[in-house]
């Protein structure tokens, strides 16, 4: 079991924060994008924050987007969509996500709408 699994995700959150805002993004982007992925809205996040929920409470609780086996890339160096460790794979959507806000990508990107039909 790796280590991060046990880890808080509250510990983690204000690192995620200081990433986006240094590269000017804002902390409601950063909830969109959680929210997106886990399903938790406001309250929910904030509860899990103020609970020091482990990463892997975190995502048992988190009803994960359908759409985010279109998550991929490297992250740390690994192929996201190759992580065999259900969990592990679900964090790295998460840092994956962060880190493309952070690289100042649009939200409908990050997020994985579909793409508008094409129209003739």
């Amino acid at each position: 079991m790796s280590r991060i699994f046990g880890m808080a995700f509250s510990a983690v959150y204000p690192l995620y924060v200081a990433k986006l805002e240094r590269k000017g993004r804002t902390v409601a982007e950063l909830g969109e994008v959680i929210e997106w992925l886990t399903g938790f809205d406001e309250a929910e996040l904030k509860r899990h924050l103020d609970a020091n929920t482990t990463f892997e409470d975190f995502f048992a609780d988190a009803r994960l987007n359908p759409n985010a086996p279109l998550i991929t890339g490297v992250i740390c160096g690994l192929r996201v969509e190759e992580i065999e460790d259900p969990l592990m794979q679900k964090i790295r959507y998460l840092d994956k996500l962060v880190d493309e806000l952070a690289r100042g990508k649009a939200m409908e990107k990050v997020l994985r709408a579909p793409a508008a039909p094409a129209t003739r």
